[in-house]
């Protein structure tokens, strides 16, 4: 919940200037929902991607406050962030409501950014494993429109988004491996090996080298260093470089 139009737009054409070059990534930016025509305009011809924060499970209806896939695609998104740790703890989504968000996104043609992850509390007493499973299951039930390369999922431990504690590379790489196999069980080997599986969780300039070394990582979630426009074109060319 960040920027004015005006800032808004400002951010995204200093974005496309700093990399209007880059090639290797894909690059996808998730503004608040009153800026994303204004920002789909400034992005225009650049290749950078708009994406949605949420959305709703249906298409229309008496829902007050709430915006459709069929909106945002209108609104010129080609993706859509669901089950992001901050609309669960915050906002009380459950896993059963975000399966009917991802069935509805993909069945309207957006691609879809599934959020999974554990709290502080939950990885100390090892479920990690339990509940960023659980989330895969559930998150994905009857999910079996594709392609599947349209589907991300994003690991970002909750204990580690706005604390600046950084997931090792390490716990990375095995939550990681746990959501391919899981991936595999739900959706078959085949259409799993077309899913993307990305990392989220106080991703900087400086940690994104690190990051972006591990095999196992598809690509990065980011959250606060993505508002100064410099500060996400280098951790963009990073990427470009370390995956090159």
């Amino acid at each position: 919940m960040h920027m004015t139009l005006a800032e808004a737009a400002t951010a995204a054409r200093r974005l496309s200037k700093l990399l209007g070059d880059a090639r290797l990534v894909e690059i996808v930016i998730a503004p608040s929902y009153t800026t994303l025509q204004t920002v789909g305009e400034a992005l225009k011809g650049t290749g950078i991607l708009l994406a949605a924060q949420n959305v709703h499970w249906d298409d229309e209806g008496a829902y007050t406050g709430e915006v459709s896939a069929i909106q945002l695609k209108d609104a010129g998104c080609r993706f859509v962030i669901i089950g992001h740790s901050e609309r669960r703890t915050l906002f009380g989504e459950t896993d059963e409501s975000v399966n009917r968000k991802v069935i509805a996104a993909l069945r309207q043609g957006l691609s879809v950014v599934l959020c999974v992850g554990e709290t502080l509390e939950q990885r100390r007493m090892g479920q990690t494993a339990a509940v960023v499973m659980t989330q895969l299951e559930k998150g994905l039930a009857n999910v079996t429109q594709g392609p599947f390369d349209r589907l991300a999922i994003a690991y970002e431990p909750i204990w580690a988004i706005g604390t600046g504690q950084v997931a090792t590379p390490a716990q990375v790489s095995e939550v990681h491996a746990l959501i391919r196999q899981q991936l595999a069980k739900i959706l078959g080997p085949e259409s799993a090996e077309a899913v993307r599986v990305i990392y989220g969780g106080s991703v900087t300039p400086k940690n994104i080298a690190d990051l972006a070394a591990i095999k196992e990582l598809d690509g990065v979630l980011v959250g606060g260093a993505s508002l100064k426009a410099d500060g996400f074109a280098a951790i963009v060319k990073t990427m470009e470089k370390v995956k090159r």
